[in-house]
């Protein structure tokens, strides 16, 4: 209890539900959280049945969907908060001084540079942050809504033009997805408040079909499609996603496999299976955050996609994952995919689709500084590179061999499938560790057998120079990522040999 009350109050948002925190035993922030996405949730149902655009007009909804964004991240951050208004601010400065030449640029590197010097002082100055105190959030997704639009405006998109400033706040701090996402494009957004995102929408599938049966005006606001059964099935499944944690995630905490009994004791067969489990397990909770956030969009009437091939609505514009994608993913890449696919996006618009040279390298490391400054990010992402161009040569050079039988393909599926959760085992893992002793010691022992390997650089060595080595082979500047991997398992040998 003593310990609870002391992380409450070096809690810098809202203490007001500090009596169900202690009940239910949980920290205080993930309470905080969930009970702004809940009313979120409901205000969302209010906002589209008393403030849409037939009841209210377009000022009114950004107001109120600013003032209730704005509220959400005191009520979560406190005093923190300010940061999030500042940024905005700042980059709304940027967006209607700049030439158009170079706005994309400035706001890139203010809003990067504005949440890396937040990272970094929450993670140096807090000893590794105090979760109740992470407003990076928020800044990170403020952080991808500020730079798309800019990049927009940049490229001369038709529908893009500098925006008014009360539409620039609602579009970055709108109650939607001040706290989690998604990031979505800003005239979708625009589209939205002013009631023209469905019919716009439907036209655009029209045209791209070849039918030109909606032509006409887009201003008239348009009742929505059935959204209920988007909206309940998403509900559904964070419900599943939450029972899932509560029962099976808790019990398979990440940090068991660092930790000195089961690593020393437990054979190498158990330790890479709960490896396995374990990262698994900790999927739900993001799951959970994203699936809620797509809800309470969709409860607002905002998300239409058009409609699917069955001629059924599909709510699924700024949807953030697909889970079907991700556990059967037989590749690197369709993980990628399928995982968080607004900033996936936005990574691709933003650095993949511009890099002049090595986009793949360029976007994994502009992702890692996205992230933060923990070192297991950076683990992560720079493991990453080389993985994913040794996936993407064996898919090129080898798959075509197994096409020939439907039995074989399976087969095949089922090796990458496989091939591909160890290498998310190897390669996410830092990712949730996040500090650097731990990352070390699951490199030195949760890999390999203490009494067969000698030092975690034996494995990291192994698989690295497996993934290198077809990077040699089949890539250009494939040696550069050789000698890259080959640094860090030398590195990991001189620590633990």
């Amino acid at each position: 209890m003593g310990d609870r009350v002391d992380a409450a109050f070096k809690t810098t948002g809202s203490k007001l539900l500090l009596p169900v925190s202690e009940f239910f035993g949980f920290p205080l922030d993930q309470v905080n959280f969930l009970a702004c996405q809940v009313f979120a949730l409901a205000a969302a149902f209010w906002f589209r049945l008393y403030l849409g655009p037939r009841h209210a007009s377009p000022l009114l909804r950004h107001a109120v969907a600013i003032l209730f964004g704005v509220a959400f991240v005191i009520f979560c951050f406190g005093w923190y908060s300010v940061h999030i208004v500042i940024l905005v601010m700042l980059s709304y400065t940027v967006i209607i001084t700049s030439d158009i030449s170079n706005v994309h640029r400035y706001s890139l590197v203010l809003s990067m540079g504005y949440l890396t010097v937040c990272q970094i002082s929450r993670v140096f100055i807090y000893n590794y942050g105090i979760l109740s105190t992470d407003f990076s959030g928020p800044l990170m997704i403020v952080t991808q809504k500020i730079t798309t639009l800019a990049f927009q405006l940049h490229d001369g998109n038709p529908h893009a033009q500098r925006p008014a400033l009360v539409e620039y706040l609602s579009y970055n701090l709108n109650f939607l997805s001040v706290l989690v996402g998604p990031c979505s494009n800003y005239q979708d957004y625009v589209d939205f408040i002013e009631g023209r995102h469905i019919h716009r929408r439907l036209r655009q599938q029209a045209e791209g079909a070849g039918n030109g049966h909606l032509n006409g005006s887009d201003q008239r606001p348009m009742t929505p499609p059935s959204l209920q059964g988007a909206v309940c099935s998403k509900l559904l499944l964070c419900g599943g996603c939450m029972l899932f944690f509560l029962t099976v995630t808790r019990s398979l905490p990440i940090m068991h496999n660092v930790d000195p009994h089961f690593i020393s004791h437990a054979p190498f067969l158990t330790r890479l299976v709960y490896a396995f489990f374990s990262i698994q397990a900790a999927r739900p909770k993001f799951y959970f955050a994203w699936t809620l956030a797509d809800a309470i969009n969709n409860a607002a009437g905002y998300g239409f996609k058009g409609m699917d091939a069955n001629g059924k609505p599909s709510w699924d514009l700024i949807c953030n994952l697909n889970i079907w994608g991700i556990e059967t993913a037989t590749s690197f890449k369709t993980f990628i995919d399928n995982w968080n696919i607004q900033t996936g996006v936005w990574l691709k618009s933003v650095c993949y689709d511009r890099a002049p040279h090595h986009p793949m390298a360029m976007t994994f490391v502009l992702s890692a500084l996205w992230h933060g400054v923990y070192p297991g990010y950076y683990f992560t992402f720079i493991t990453a590179i080389p993985i994913t161009a040794a996936a993407r040569a064996v898919r090129r050079c080898v798959r075509h061999h197994f096409l020939c039988s439907r039995g074989v393909k399976l087969l095949y599926d089922i090796m990458t499938w496989a091939a591909t959760q160890l290498a998310i085992c190897y390669t996410v893992m830092p990712f949730l560790l996040l500090a650097v002793e731990p990352t070390m010691v699951y490199y030195r022992y949760a890999a390999g057998s203490a009494g067969t390997w000698s030092s975690a650089g034996i494995y990291v060595s192994c698989l690295d120079l497996i993934c290198c080595s077809l990077c040699l082979l089949f890539l250009p500047y494939g040696e550069i990522f050789l000698l890259l991997e080959l640094r860090v398992s030398l590195t990991l040998n001189q620590f633990y040999v």
